[in-house]
């Protein structure tokens, strides 16, 4: 990956650096603690995404884990890296709601050597014996695929989501597990009470046993229950970790059809069920704000994911593209990647992904540009010069602008009517972000 992180202020390089290198919960050790923990009998099996409507339009065309994401990468490159720097080598992505990009994807980045005995595998929805349906919900997409699983000579299965950003250390998860032998733990953060009324919501003992489990509390004496002895709103992460006979058996007693509502209550009920505080950053990307807002995070100058980390690094698809070309242009406090040709006058406060083309004169501020995945168009296009671009003289601001985008001269992007929500054939807005979905053409002087 070639990407620069560009900032024109007259920041204190030092401090920024003694600052980034020193905040100890933002950084995984390079070498985690792992007597008695052999992540070689850990599988890991990543959700690919359901339908995400509240992401429209950035999943007009693709599944929320294959969507980009700071720059460089794809949402499925979180938990796959966190996967394989844990130690964990096994690993099948379960995919079904437009999984084409997502196959592409995963199976053009992750090839293990021969020597390692790991595999990345992706396993779509597919008819069998059994039945021709789709997947119902997360517990069911398991249920599935379980007899591929159950190949692997597992000890735990530890189950991630394909769309969200943190850095664990599983090793840890693991070693607790053993610890405490707990049947399922459950990955668990400290959240306030307007979080807690949209996620599932944990108690536990002195010991971490996990004594009460409610999916999205409302009510006032719920909430107050799920406070618990801690006096503390612990949040399931949707990350967990069972032990290999356990899955197998709820997932045969418990037909219904996802972890969060049904398998991990039953679980609760019966015992042996414990819940593993992490201390870190963490975001459940579910919402076109949410994913705005975890992108802008990244140009922090100490983002909240640590981003630059040699030690724990994001893998994603490796390029041959040459550096980005700027012109005369002012550049501040950016993410620029590969390939891109800038001639703009102004690029502040935003990432512009690779082999973007962005005119002279436009400024862009606040944005997410993707950029696009070739050079030229297909010689049947109609767009000018053939080339996915951002004209000249345009002005955007607070948008996010999907791959393969034609963006003619004198657009100006900036929601002047300050619309929370809009929909157009090739525009819209969302919680007051402007979004141009994948493939859109917008004409010259149009403004929004």
């Amino acid at each position: 990956m070639v990407c620069m992180h560009f900032d024109q202020s007259t920041l204190d390089l030092e401090e920024t650096v003694e600052e980034f290198t020193s905040s100890e919960s933002r950084v995984v050790k390079n070498s985690p603690q792992r007597e008695g923990v052999d992540m070689a009998r850990v599988a890991t099996v990543i959700m690919g995404g359901g339908q995400g409507t509240r992401l429209f339009p950035l999943t007009k065309f693709r599944c929320k884990p294959a969507m980009c994401f700071g720059g460089h990468y794809r949402l499925i490159d979180i938990p796959i890296s966190n996967a394989i720097n844990s130690g964990s080598r096994q690993i099948y992505v379960l995919s079904q709601f437009l999984a084409r990009t997502l196959h592409q994807h995963v199976l053009s980045t992750y090839r293990m050597d021969s020597f390692s005995r790991g595999f990345v595998e992706v396993l779509p929805a597919e008819e069998n014996v059994k039945g021709k349906s789709w997947f119902k919900g997360t517990a069911d997409a398991v249920r599935h695929h379980l007899h591929y699983m159950l190949e692997t000579p597992a000890e735990y299965f530890l189950i991630l989501s394909g769309d969200q950003l943190y850095q664990f250390d599983f090793s840890k998860l693991t070693d607790f597990a053993k610890k405490t032998n707990a049947d399922l733990v459950v990955a668990a953060i400290k959240i306030d009470e307007e979080k807690a009324k949209r996620m599932g919501v944990l108690t536990v003992d002195e010991h971490f046993q996990i004594t009460d489990f409610h999916e999205k509390p409302q009510r006032v004496r719920d909430l107050k229950r799920m406070k618990g002895s801690l006096n503390q709103f612990l949040g399931s992460m949707g990350i967990y970790l069972f032990k290999r006979n356990a899955l197998v058996d709820l997932l045969a007693k418990d037909e219904r059809e996802d972890f969060g509502k049904h398998i991990i209550p039953t679980k609760v009920a019966q015992g042996g069920t414990f819940a593993y505080v992490f201390e870190g950053y963490w975001e459940d990307i579910g919402t076109i704000a949410s994913f705005y807002e975890a992108n802008m995070a990244l140009i922090n100058p100490v983002p909240p994911l640590d981003y630059y980390s040699e030690t724990w690094p994001i893998y994603s698809h490796q390029t041959t593209l040459p550096g980005a070309l700027i012109g005369d242009t002012a550049i501040r406090r950016s993410i620029l990647c590969e390939g891109g040709v800038l001639e703009a006058d102004e690029i502040t406060h935003s990432i512009i992904g690779p082999r973007s083309f962005i005119g002279k004169g436009s400024i862009i501020q606040d944005s997410y540009v993707m950029g696009s995945d070739y050079f030229k168009t297909h010689t049947f296009s109609t767009l000018p010069n053939e080339r996915f671009a951002i004209g000249e003289n345009c002005l955007i601001k607070k948008a996010i602008i999907d791959k393969h985008v034609w963006i003619g001269d004198g657009v100006q992007l900036i929601n002047k009517n300050g619309l929370t929500e809009y929909d157009s054939e090739h525009v819209y807005i969302r919680d007051g972000i402007i979004v141009v979905p994948r493939g859109a053409n917008i004409p010259e002087g149009f403004i929004l």
